[in-house]
């Protein structure tokens, strides 16, 4: 007999991980069996507090230690938000172990790691998606539309994306993003995932040709071996004369803004990762006409603007929800979806060769 729900365990407490327990709670297709934490007091407070809002009956179990509830029969899929430096072990373990994965990003400290881990879920006949929850938004879908109905932006030119948020001093100091040994793509890996990861999904997922990247600011933790990214700008450069840009920063006050420009106009959004608070996500195109007579000269707005009725966050109808809808299917049904493992693999590719460009100081990378 079929399962009809999706049974998840959580590797660790942390704090993107109370986002995603309402979303399974919000999934109908899932529930939270268990909650691992090295310390079982952490795992037991952190269920108390998400029960308040997301009260799963029967309520998750708290567990010590990660590999106890690897090892749990009861558990279907994991969701890891570990620190990416530690992610590799747990992913291979759970797989080995017949869980599906569900992993944070960016998924591996570099490609090979991250293609060790895809072969190993693979083997093991196991999902493997990581956790960009704008990828499973509706509004995604409008966007397809517009890009593809000829005239709204006509051929692709440009591709713009920035994602930053200015950190305090208490992060810059202590939080885990700032160690290298944890987090060594800094902001590039927490945030240039998904300014990435846009650019290659307008491009249908074409892989650039080649990229460049820039080290604009970088610091650490004083506990950590080496610098880390704290402010990166990159360029990809496709076969077809396309070009895109990203930008980054912990250092830049929050923006998640994306252009995509043509020949015929543009589309704009400015929050394609996390959207505004509202019962409804939107974008705008424009195709300006500039407009000489005689002295006068104006240019013109012509803006559109589309609407996808979806809630923000914390609903049944948000990203993040159907993420988990989205994977707990998968696992419901017994059909592996390659294109999530794919992808993944591609924008950590990506992302490597951006960070060897600012090593060399900005040099082309060409990919294979």
């Amino acid at each position: 007999m079929k399962a009809s729900k999706c049974r998840w365990g959580i590797l660790s407490s942390a704090h993107i991980a109370r986002k995603n327990y309402q979303a399974i709670y919000h999934s109908n297709n899932g529930c939270i069996a268990a909650v691992a934490s090295r310390d079982i007091q952490k795992a037991q407070a952190f269920i108390d507090e998400c029960q308040l809002q997301s009260p799963f009956s029967p309520a998750p179990v708290a567990v010590e230690g990660y590999e106890s509830l690897i090892e749990n029969p009861n558990i279907d899929a994991v969701y890891i938000p570990l620190p990416t430096g530690l992610r590799k072990e747990w992913v291979i373990r759970a797989a080995r172990a017949g869980k599906h994965v569900m992993c944070e990003k960016p998924c591996g400290i570099n490609a090979s790691e991250l293609e060790e881990m895809i072969s190993v879920c693979r083997e093991n006949n196991v999902q493997f998606m990581d956790g960009v929850m704008f990828m499973h938004s509706q509004r995604l879908d409008a966007i397809r539309s517009v890009l593809e109905d000829q005239e709204s932006v006509g051929d692709i030119k440009r591709i713009t994306a920035m994602f930053s948020f200015c950190a305090p001093e208490d992060f810059l100091k202590n939080n885990i993003r700032m160690h290298s040994g944890l987090e060594p793509a800094g902001c590039i890996g927490d945030l240039g995932w998904y300014t990435i990861r846009f650019s290659l999904w307008a491009m249908k997922y074409a892989m650039p040709t080649h990229v460049s990247g820039r080290l604009l600011n970088g610091t650490g933790r004083s506990d950590s071996p080496d610098r880390v990214p704290t402010e990166f700008s990159g360029e990809l450069f496709f076969e077809n004369g396309v070009s895109a840009s990203f930008y980054n920063s912990f250092l830049t006050e929050n923006q998640q803004f994306i252009s995509v420009s043509g020949n015929k106009g543009h589309l704009t959004m400015e929050d394609f990762v996390l959207p505004y608070y509202d019962s409804e996500l939107s974008f705008e195109t424009n195709k300006a006409h500039f407009d000489v007579n005689g002295s006068h000269f104006n240019m013109e707005r012509h803006i559109k603007r589309h609407d996808v009725k979806e809630y923000s966050n914390n609903h049944p109808s948000a990203q993040e929800t159907q993420l988990f809808r989205t994977f707990a299917d998968c696992v419901i049904n017994g059909k592996i979806d390659p294109h999530w493992p794919d992808i993944a693999l591609q924008t950590q590719v990506v992302m490597d060769a951006c960070l060897e460009s600012a090593r060399n100081g900005g040099a082309e990378v060409t990919l294979g």
